[in-house]
């Protein structure tokens, strides 16, 4: 490739990047946060500010983003974050408003009005100790085991080329609300309404207050084997493609289903709850790959970049006993890679195209780039504050920046279309998207972080190191007054 071809190719405009757009991106963020600063206001206090420095800390800071590494990169050379904490931690402005306003602008965004799917997931943080509301023993999925965490479940947004948090809840277990806990919730500022919910019971909490237009919900199999969250998602005329475990029975042919009927020569007490009535065995989903009648096929899902995704598919019609009644869904089956087999069980109309499936089923993808973005890139897995509701504040700021993000790549796409010769002069099917990374590096050329002085470094190490010393001297005069004491 010669220089000419080379420039020609990193021509900024032809990647829908003028000089422009990348100009007002700083200006861009600004009227963004117009938009939501009284979201923070309360009826004695305007925290905006604060809410405006933590945001663009999540935003312009690739690492180490607690409350005073922000309040000194974004606000104050030589502050030590106590402000943010107690904006974070104590100040009572509410969540939900701020979060209710992202799903209404993507709702209002022209091109978003049809086809989107939510999708619900949960994710774990590891955490040193139990003192953080709601941190447990648990089931950590990224560390593949039982450890001391604390579990969010939420729900994502998805109509490409967006992605996006749009709402969460923090799952506090079971032992949380004991009475022995009593003093830890007050601790931890835990709202005394709060009730035990399931995380099952939480995701559908969240899908039923959703403000953005969904065509079909996606969620893997934590929540896909509860026969409860999908006859109610059914019963609500909600389309669901739900992962379920290999083991999940099914029946092949529909069975007789029913009360059975009492029998006079039998005593004792009649039936109550339906049940099989025929003799249909049913068999685990992970059987019926191997069946003769069970036929897999490929379908070009989407191109990525790493090619195009298409892995052979199976799907038939099979029956269910969901939440004690019987009901007909599909089971759909992924040859992922044709490596690993896995299934979902959908809603969806028998008439449903078996193209719509598949692409149902390869859908929550984007919760694992939702995440990735919410956690990796803004600054979700660097929270440290306690508190249940500096939890929910870090929520809804996490989904301004993710929404931020998101927004601004959906307005250039539209605004800045690519050169359509650019793939081709690449040969590649599907050129990359901005990722995360991409908006914060023009980000912070427009709005540079301020720098330390020399006088200003030295002075916060001296402080740094004072605070040191004063606890150390600390914990050697408690060593010494215990020594004596024995």
């Amino acid at each position: 490739m010669n220089d000419e071809t080379t420039r020609d190719i990193c021509d900024s405009n032809r990647w829908g990047l003028p000089a422009e757009a990348i100009a007002d991106l700083g200006n861009r963020l600004q009227r963004f946060w117009e938009r939501f600063r009284g979201c923070f206001k309360t009826k004695t206090r305007d925290s905006a500010e604060h809410a405006w420095s933590y945001l663009r800390g999540l935003l312009l800071m690739k690492t180490k983003r607690n409350f005073a590494n922000i309040d000194r990169r974004v606000t104050n050379p030589e502050g030590d974050g106590q402000n943010l904490q107690q904006f974070m931690s104590d100040s009572p402005w509410a969540a939900q408003p701020p979060i209710q306003q992202v799903q209404q602008e993507i709702a209002s965004t022209p091109g978003l009005e049809q086809g989107g799917v939510l999708l619900l997931d949960e994710s774990a943080e590891e955490k040193a100790g139990e003192k953080s509301a709601g941190a447990g023993r648990q089931h950590n999925g990224r560390l593949g085991k039982v450890e001391m965490s604390q579990v969010g479940v939420f729900l994502a947004y998805y109509k490409a080329p967006v992605w996006t948090w749009v709402d969460g809840e923090l799952y506090l277990q079971k032992h949380w609300f004991t009475p022995e806990m009593a003093a830890e919730r007050r601790r931890v500022g835990v709202p005394a309404e709060r009730k035990f919910a399931t995380k099952i019971e939480l995701g559908w909490r969240m899908i039923q207050r959703a403000k953005v237009p969904f065509e079909a919900v996606a969620m893997d199999d934590l929540y896909g084997r509860s026969g409860w969250l999908r006859r109610q998602m059914d019963q609500a005329g909600i389309l669901y493609m739900a992962e379920i475990p290999e083991d999940t029975q099914v029946y092949l042919t529909k069975p007789d289903f029913g009360i059975p009927p009492s029998k006079p020569d039998k005593p004792g007490r009649p039936f109550t709850r339906p049940q099989v009535l025929s003799d249909e065995k049913p068999v685990e989903v992970r059987q019926i790959v191997s069946l003769s009648d069970t036929h897999f096929r490929r379908f070009q899902v989407r191109s990525t970049e790493r090619g195009v995704l298409d892995d052979p598919f199976a799907m038939r019609r099979v029956w269910t006993i969901r939440d004690g009644e019987l009901a007909e869904e599909w089971l759909v089956i992924r040859h992922e890679y044709d490596k690993r087999y896995t299934y979902a069980l959908s809603n969806a109309p028998a008439d449903t195209s078996h193209e719509r499936l598949a692409w149902l089923k390869c859908v929550r993808h984007f919760v694992e780039r939702s995440n990735q973005d919410a956690k990796s890139e803004t600054g979700w897995d660097e929270f440290q504050a306690q508190k249940y509701r500096a939890w929910e504040h870090h929520l809804a700021l996490t989904i301004l920046a993710t929404w931020f993000i998101a927004q601004t790549k959906y307005d250039w796409v539209n605004a800045h279309p690519r050169d359509p010769q650019l793939a081709q002069q690449m040969e590649l099917e599907v050129l990359p998207a901005l990722s995360v990374a991409n908006v914060r590096e023009l980000l912070q050329a427009v709005m540079p972080l301020p720098q330390l002085s020399q006088e200003q470094a030295t002075h916060l190490v001296v402080k740094h190191l004072v605070k040191r010393s004063r606890s150390t001297r600390s914990r050697l005069k408690s060593q010494r007054s215990q020594r004596g004491q024995t």
